[in-house]
């Protein structure tokens, strides 16, 4: 599909930079150093989200974009969104799920950060055959520029992304209760971005959700929709206790759709940049739905598992760390560990 005119004009791209800003400095409001040191402490829930996030959603995503044939700059988008960190919802939507919210806060804190080095790694492994088809019809057309990967410019919007994350942790450090403040508008502001988006979309560009192929609408939807199905199964595979395997499942499929904005608005041009930015918007939509939804059903069958675990922390407070009692390994998997 093309977009004939730019998505966003100036004055948008720059209200949605501010929105951006908010969205990072809030995330950073929520984190510590201890959530670093607890992930250093749970490693091997770490390094099984590590793979999930960074193993198997660029996977998924190369997956989806050959299996539905999509046009190569759709399919670049598609791939970019799945070699990027957590999302900043992720932490709720684990708590609402009756998940391990430590967990979840130390994967999307530890994605994030690794994601300087591991997205510009992923993007030249697996979208590297889409961008020289990319490159090739430039150059049929007449553009002598040709197209490469902007991977400084990736990095730099990376950076950047990552300096109110940074400002938000002092945030914390010194003002809790402001923090708490950042944290609630960042919730909030996530919510706000995809309306304005999709309203600018709707408002100036209306036929555009018509003439999106259906291909389009299926690889935003099936992104997180696999990304959580095999995250639960991998995390089952390594044995986790349920809760954790309810964590890393979300914490897989949902992604970090504020950061692919900053980084498509930053590092390509029109028309590219338009259609990129339509893949991310349609990611962003379906995921806060999928996850809803999901949520409610690991909600469901987590009940009896949640409730062996706050029985065991109270027992744990009453009668010292080691004191468990032992339910059945259905019942809490293999590691009930906190």
């Amino acid at each position: 599909m093309e977009i004939t005119q730019q998505l966003l004009n100036p004055v948008e791209q720059g209200l949605l930079a501010v929105m951006i800003l908010i969205i990072m400095f809030g995330m950073g409001a929520t984190l510590t150093p201890d959530d670093f040191r607890h992930a250093l402490r749970q490693p091997r829930g770490m390094l099984i989200g590590f793979l999930s996030q960074f193993g198997l959603m660029p996977l998924i995503a190369v997956g989806l974009a050959v299996l539905l044939n999509l046009p190569p700059a759709l399919a670049i988008a598609l791939i970019m969104v799945g070699c990027l960190p957590g999302g900043t919802t992720s932490n709720m939507f684990a708590y609402f799920a009756r998940g391990s919210v430590a967990l979840s806060v130390s994967m999307t804190a530890a994605s994030t950060v690794l994601a300087l080095v591991m997205m510009p790694l992923l993007l030249d492994l697996h979208a590297s055959g889409f961008v020289e088809r990319i490159d090739s019809e430039m150059r049929a057309a007449g553009d002598e520029g040709g197209f490469a990967m902007p991977y400084p410019n990736i990095i730099i919007a990376l950076l950047l992304v990552l300096l109110p994350v940074g400002a938000g942790m002092v945030l914390l450090r010194h003002s809790p209760e402001w923090a708490k403040t950042a944290e609630d508008t960042a919730g909030f502001m996530a919510i706000i971005v995809i309306l304005f988006l999709l309203g600018s979309a709707a408002v100036r560009h209306g036929n555009l959700f018509l003439e999106t192929p259906w291909q389009v609408y299926a690889g935003s939807i099936c992104l997180g929709l696999v990304g959580f199905l095999f995250g639960y199964l991998m995390a089952g595979a390594a044995r986790l206790a349920p809760r954790f395997k309810r964590t890393v499942s979300l914490e897989t499929g949902i992604q970090n759709g504020p950061i692919a904005f900053t980084i498509i608005l930053l590092s390509f041009r029109e028309p590219l940049q338009s259609q990129m930015l339509w893949q991310a918007i349609l990611y962003s939509t379906f995921i806060v739905i999928t996850s809803s939804l999901v949520t409610l059903f690991y909600r469901r069958i987590g009940r009896a598992d949640w409730e062996i675990h706050r029985n065991n922390t109270v027992h744990q407070r009453l009668f010292g760390e080691g004191y468990r009692i032992r339910y059945p390994e259905a019942a809490v998997g293999r590691t009930p560990q906190d």
